[in-house]
């Protein structure tokens, strides 16, 4: 297969302007609720008063109240360059958050498949937001298809009169492209993305962004004493791969930030095979990897004043007659030996050898995101990502996440169930054999493999990295793009607060 970046543009075009003289076939609006009915958000000079009262009173007469995410479409009336109105409601006007825009907005943009062009007054209350909104809401998977392929929406005019609107919208235009990337990378199928050919892709994005790329195959990673990867890895004719991103500022005293994210491409478990239900939704099993190849071309794009090196593992867990079997022990890259007891929590193995790799850098902060735990849903949820790490900075992490919609959650990494990890013939097994903490465990085994000097965040995105329900918000079925946004707001944080 011939390598090539996923396609490009992943969302609709998205434009600024102060008015409606550029026509559009609909325009959307947002509506609060009150005590008197709903209010119109359409902004200052954006429309004339009197075309605002016909359609609040065309909207009132078919019953929208403005509910959080509550659509309404009527005919527009006769003084706007539009075919139709969609109203899509806010909640109350005290309540809204950069969020409920986002979400808002994803909602009718989600419903306006097959229009060419929309224009929207959300855009008043909030541009990035807005933008990332329509952006992400539609999004679609469709380049396997064929047959009975949808169009969605085109292009959209975000309307402001705000002069600083095009700054903000260049950042978030970013973000939400590098949010639909990482959603390509993880909705496309295994027998299309395997570890080859996921480094050769990562290559090509890295390389258009001015990113230095370094790429280990099977022979380097085993040579090399990877034998965390090259052990999970070598029971697929598909060998595994290390691929190495470097961002650099160009400022001698940049803050430098390593990030990890877990690649397994397909996961079947390994000998310790999962059962066959739902098995196709481990293609998703890659989303770490693909969040932090997106995120550092973004911190590219927008020239984060840091550097930022990604440490990127990729293997495919199959059973076959060269596959490692449960008992077997492993020599991570550092040293340090493994008992693996189950082959299917395969994740921290391969995390393991690239946050070593990583840490070899001397980064003063270390992300690494993954797919790593069913215990994670368990405990939080299929939208809540799991934190853990250095309590300061997992807090921290932890915090902006929630900032940024994302919701990320701290956790602990309890001291009593550390022994659980341990080996009676290696240093560590790689389960604790047992139902209790599943994530907090899976956090303390990678902790094994970070310095004390370096500040420190695990995600676990087990859940929220993939959508198996219907679409809700700006997030369709399928990859979600979970944690980009929380990823590139830490970095932000870090070059503003060090």
């Amino acid at each position: 297969m011939s390598s090539q970046t996923p396609p490009r543009p992943l969302g609709p075009e998205l434009t600024l302007a102060d008015n409606l003289d550029d026509a559009a076939d609909v325009l959307v609006i947002g509506l609060h609720t009150g005590e008197d009915g709903p209010s119109a958000v359409v902004g200052d000079d954006i429309l004339d008063a009197a075309v605002v009262d016909e359609i609040l009173a065309a909207l009132r007469a078919v019953g929208a109240k403005g509910k959080a995410e509550e659509l309404t479409r009527i005919a527009a009336p006769a003084a706007l360059p539009v075919d139709s109105v969609l109203a899509v409601g806010l909640g109350k006007a005290d309540d809204v958050t950069p969020e409920q825009i986002r979400k808002s907005a994803g909602v009718a943009a989600r419903s306006l498949v097959g229009v060419e062009s929309a224009a929207t007054t959300l855009s008043t209350l909030d541009v990035g937001a807005a933008a990332e909104g329509f952006y992400l809401g539609a999004y679609t998977f469709s380049k396997l298809k064929t047959k009975d392929v949808t169009t969605p929406l085109q292009r959209v005019v975000l309307l402001s009169t705000d002069k600083s609107a095009a700054g903000a919208l260049t950042r978030s235009a970013a973000i939400a492209e590098a949010v639909a990337t990482a959603r390509e990378f993880v909705n496309t199928p295994p027998s299309h993305l395997y570890p080859a050919e996921f480094a050769s892709q990562a290559e090509a994005l890295g390389k258009a962004a001015g990113l230095a790329v370094e790429i280990l195959d099977d022979k380097a990673l085993e040579q090399g004493g990877y034998g965390g990867i090259f052990g999970v890895g070598k029971g697929s004719s598909r060998l595994p791969r290390l691929v190495r991103l470097t961002y650099s500022s160009g400022k001698d005293d940049a803050t430098k930030v390593a990030l990890v994210g877990k690649g397994i491409t397909f996961d079947t478990g390994g000998i310790s095979i999962k059962p066959a239900a739902n098995m196709e939704n481990m293609t998703s099993d890659m989303a770490g990897a693909a969040a932090v190849i997106a995120t550092i071309v973004l911190a590219a794009k927008l020239e984060l004043p840091l550097d930022v090196i990604a440490t990127v593992p990729m293997a495919e867990n199959m059973p076959s007659d060269t596959a490692q079997r449960p008992g077997d022990v492993l020599t991570q890259f550092g040293g340090t030996t493994v008992e693996v007891i189950n082959t299917d929590a395969e994740g921290r193995l391969i995390l393991a050898d690239a946050i070593v790799r990583a840490c070899i850098d001397s980064p003063a902060y270390l992300i690494d995101t993954a797919t790593l735990t069913g215990a994670q849903q368990i405990a939080l949820g299929n939208r809540t990502p799991g934190v853990m790490g250095t309590e300061e900075f997992r807090d921290r992490v932890a915090r902006i996440s929630q900032e940024t919609g994302e919701n990320g959650w701290p956790m602990p990494l309890p001291a009593e169930l550390r022994a659980d990890l341990n080996s009676k013939v290696a240093d560590l097994a790689n389960v604790t054999n047992h139902r209790y903490g599943g994530m907090l465990s899976a956090g303390l085994f990678l902790k094994e493999f970070v310095p004390d000097d370096v500040a420190w965040a695990h995600i676990d995105i087990a859940g929220p990295a993939y959508n198996t329900g219907g679409p809700f918000g700006y997030i369709g079925k399928g990859g979600t793009g979970v944690p980009v946004r929380t990823l590139i707001a830490v970095l932000e944080d870090i070059a503003a607060n060090g």
